[in-house]
């Protein structure tokens, strides 16, 4: 054993020491904020009056999966973290089935979204911003499919807080502070500029003014009206929901939508909208010391969380003390083998080439990729590694595995036609929000939704904001033979709900936002409780450490090999041990997403939430 080796060895064995003694400690820790405790319900997400929409759902008689759409319809109305125009994506436990379901309510690229059409505008990818940023809408359409197949209130019951919400609601601070730093970008687009810069001299509302949305309300309305025509004619509560999907996606509603968008100088057709379809699939999963952890499929980068499970299961991380040098590094390393890999072989199953989804979430894989971690230094030069032995095939693209560089952040980016260049901290953790229910029928709910944040370009007098999901395309195949742009195609996105099963039954539902760093907190939230032992509100507040080695999935696609935000908090010892492993260290007050969570507890027959100490996230149970 080397001096220093004894040095790392003395330093993990004294952190294990204080960490029992904590340990036993952690029942009575107080943290900033309280858990929740509920026997029938709870309803968590990131804006008090959404967590708000969602306790009234419950209140009606309405399901988990009820709730959680009035609490994305109510984000969704309030723009700063996505709109209506988005995307969503969810896991949803059906106890009357005992299984776990996947929803797919992503765009695509429409039509003329082709890498020739990018390239001939001078781009090296699709823009952040814009008409020309935009996938197709789906989040209304993942509302009304998810509501259909397994709610139990109708569409009008589930819009009725978003649509009052649109009539005008008491617009909160960080919608105003996001409009106002974006507001050279919403003067660009006519509807964007008269929605929300309505104060004189183009200006946002203020906070606690009443913000008003005609035409957004609107067009919900026609979504309501769709539905109760075709209750009137004696269809069904499912085939009346889905009267009003048509009406969104076939249409007077997406007529005015794609004339809006072609306005602005957008690519989407009537075609495209009319040939989109909500994807109810089956999601992948892994199995951490006996807990079934579930992901969406390789369209997200949910499964990059199940390889670094794989990576670390085999590893002593309690030994190892938690928050010490070498559990960071540990961590560090998994997340940059996972991530790879996520980076050039995740994209839209729906698409040839087939991914080598079943090597990739290998045990054996998982094994082979720790064996390759160096426990002295950073690796800075990272590939993605070769998961098709472990599937019984042999590559096609290792001529390209042999070229893979990182795609390390340039000193002076070219300017883009964005009217502010965002930081790279900016486009890591881009928009989003998250929601989670679970009520006493046993329905469990985790989503993610996103896109159409601000700065949105509004389609035509829909009130929709438009997606900039298209951003994380790639144009050249070489970068991701399975991410590039082809028209019809989902974009692999960041977007990535959780849920865990323990002997069969719920045990955690949790999400957060935060762009690239969202398995990457939602790996350590659940080591945090399946290792440490903390409880769901400890674990949310815990401090994490965030890697920006893997390419980023907005703007320029851009890395930084070893640089890692780390909390502030961090003891110099700890930071000086990560420094000689060639980390380049940045220190940060808050260093997650704002996490949200519910732990089943199977012993006391209640649930507990827990919801992140920043930002506006909150929940509400009963």
């Amino acid at each position: 054993m080397t001096p220093s080796a004894g040095r790392s060895l003395r330093g993990a064995l004294a952190v294990v020491a204080v960490s029992g003694t904590l340990g036993l400690l952690s029942a009575r820790a107080a943290t900033n904020k309280p858990p929740l405790h509920a026997k029938k319900w709870l309803a968590i997400t990131g804006k008090p009056l959404a967590a708000t929409a969602g306790a009234m759902i419950f209140q009606k008689g309405g399901n988990a999966v009820d709730a959680a759409a009035a609490m994305i319809a109510a984000t969704c109305t309030m723009w700063d973290t996505l709109s209506w125009g988005g995307e969503t994506q969810a896991l949803i436990y059906n106890p009357k089935k005992g299984k776990v379901v996947g929803i797919n309510a992503l765009g695509v690229a429409p039509t003329g979204a082709t890498p020739e059409f990018f390239r001939s505008k001078g781009m090296a990818y699709p823009p952040e911003y814009g008409p020309l940023a935009a996938v197709t809408p789906g989040t209304p359409g993942g509302i009304m499919v998810m509501l259909a197949e397994y709610g139990k209130l109708s569409l009008a019951d589930v819009l009725a807080p978003a649509i009052d919400m649109a009539d005008g609601y008491p617009v909160e601070q960080q919608h105003v502070s996001t409009a106002q730093r974006q507001r050279d970008w919403l003067l660009k687009w006519p509807e964007s500029r008269r929605v929300l810069l309505p104060r004189p001299g183009d200006q946002p509302p203020q906070a606690g003014e009443i913000f008003r949305q005609p035409d957004l309300a609107a067009t919900l309305r026609k979504l309501v009206e769709a539905e109760k025509q075709a209750l009137a004619k004696g269809r069904s509560r499912r085939d009346a929901i889905l009267a009003a999907y048509d009406r969104f996606y076939r249409g007077d509603i997406a007529q005015e939508f794609v004339r809006g968008s072609r306005e602005v100088g957008g690519l989407h057709t009537l075609e495209d909208l009319a040939n989109w379809r909500v994807h109810i699939e089956e999601p992948v999963k892994t199995s951490y010391k006996g807990i079934d952890v579930y992901k969406l499929d390789v369209w997200t980068q949910g499964p990059a969380m199940l390889q670094a499970l794989n990576i670390l299961e085999g590893m002593d991380l309690k030994a190892m003390g938690y928050d010490s040098a070498r559990y960071i590094h540990a961590l560090y390393q998994a997340m940059n083998l996972a991530f790879a890999d996520r980076d050039f072989y995740y994209g839209d199953p729906y698409f040839p080439p087939a991914e080598p989804t079943k090597g990739l979430l290998s045990k054996e894989y998982g094994k082979q990729r720790a064996a390759t971690i160096d426990w002295a230094r950073n690796d800075v030069n990272v590939k993605p590694g070769d998961p098709y032995p472990f599937q019984g095939e042999k590559n096609p693209y290792l001529d390209l595995l042999e070229k893979w560089k990182p795609a390390v952040r340039k000193k002076a980016a070219a300017a883009s036609e964005s009217a502010r260049v965002r930081t790279f901290e900016e486009e890591f953790y881009a928009g989003t929000t998250s929601v989670e229910a679970a009520d006493a029928e046993g329905w469990v709910v985790s989503v993610t939704p996103s896109g159409g944040w601000l700065p949105a370009v509004i389609a035509g007098k829909t009130g929709i904001g438009m997606s900039q999901r298209m951003q994380s395309f790639v144009l050249d195949r070489a970068e991701g033979p399975f991410n590039a742009l082809e028209p019809g195609k989902h974009p692999r996105v960041t977007l990535t709900p959780t849920l865990a099963l323990k002997d069969g039954k719920p045990y955690l539902c949790f999400s957060v936002q935060g762009g690239d760093s969202q398995d990457q907190n939602l790996l350590q939230f659940f080591l945090n409780v399946v290792e440490f032992g903390m409880t769901v509100q400890e674990a949310t507040e815990a401090a994490n450490i965030n890697s920006y080695q893997m390419r980023s999935s907005f703007g320029a696609h851009e890395s930084r090999p070893g640089a890692m935000m780390i909390p502030a908090s961090l003891p110099a010892w700890v930071r000086g041990e990560l420094t000689k492993m060639g980390y380049k260290l940045e220190p940060a007050a808050k260093t997650s997403g704002p996490i949200n969570a519910i732990y089943l507890d199977r012993e006391h027959g209640t649930m507990w939430g827990g919801s992140s100490d920043h930002e506006e996230d909150y929940g509400i149970g009963w």
